[in-house]
């Protein structure tokens, strides 16, 4: 099944949430139907942005899709700080990125955690992106592609076929994040493969067809066009680039 590319801005702790409108309506502005007709283009703000924001994308009747960095596992409870995939649900949000590498090297989420975390957001009716990754010490150590296929494998423990196949799973390279350094296209595409195959034997053919494979490290408008050349690679999870719209419109145009 062909699916348009899934271009995801991460504006992490970062914008106001009248900086959050600004944002969107100036992305909006770079973009034209055509854009729209090839990527899915997605904006995930911090949560104190995200009712904002979903009010600028409704009134406008923008295609830009809302995205959120991160849910909690529970519907609802004493869990202070949190926030539940159903309340995300009831904003419109579509995509929920989980397990993203600051939050397991910073947070200690576990694949378990992660897993829980893609399962919640699903019977909530919306797609997680699962983020995996190696950390420098890991890919010197030869171990690159083990510690991926794992995560793979432990954070879509929860999901069915039919859920792998809705969902996105962002290789990020940990090493490559805020760095300064980054992967080479060919480690990318090498690992988007890994992945595909992993899924294709741990779930189902189907679902490896279907899921769409991000890359994120470091990604800009001038490296964009040579990941998306992979076959493997169907999009990107954008982190500082996506904060300018001027950048984050020409990486989704990353065909021009």
């Amino acid at each position: 099944m062909t699916r348009k590319d899934l271009i995801v801005g991460n504006w992490k702790m970062n914008a106001s949430h009248l900086e959050a409108i600004q944002m969107v309506q100036k992305l909006s502005y770079r973009l034209d139907h055509g854009d729209y007709d090839r990527v899915e283009v997605v904006v995930a703000p911090p949560f104190t942005s995200l009712r904002s924001v979903q009010t600028v994308i409704e009134a406008d009747r923008l295609r830009i899709v809302l995205g959120a960095q991160n849910a909690h596992w529970e519907e609802s409870g004493a869990f202070t700080g949190e926030v539940s995939a159903p309340m995300l649900a009831k904003l419109s949000v579509r995509h929920v990125i989980v397990g993203h590498s600051e939050r397991r090297q910073g947070l200690g989420e576990t694949d378990e955690m992660v897993a829980r975390k893609a399962r919640a957001i699903v019977e909530a009716g919306m797609n997680p992106i699962v983020c995996v990754g190696e950390t420098l010490e890991q890919r010197e150590g030869g171990e690159a592609e083990n510690v991926v296929v794992s995560q793979v494998i432990g954070s879509l423990a929860r999901l069915g076929p039919e859920a792998v196949a809705s969902s996105s799973v962002a290789y990020e390279p940990i090493w490559a994040i805020g760095t300064g350094r980054t992967a080479l296209p060919d480690d990318a595409g090498t690992m988007a493969g890994v992945i595909r195959e992993t899924v294709s034997n741990k779930v189902s053919t189907e679902a490896a067809e279907s899921v769409r494979l991000l890359y994120g490290g470091s990604v800009n408008a001038a490296n964009i066009k040579d990941f998306m050349a992979k076959g493997d690679v169907d999009g990107a999870l954008v982190g500082g680039a996506s904060l300018d719209p001027d950048s984050f419109a020409a990486i989704v145009r990353y065909w021009v």
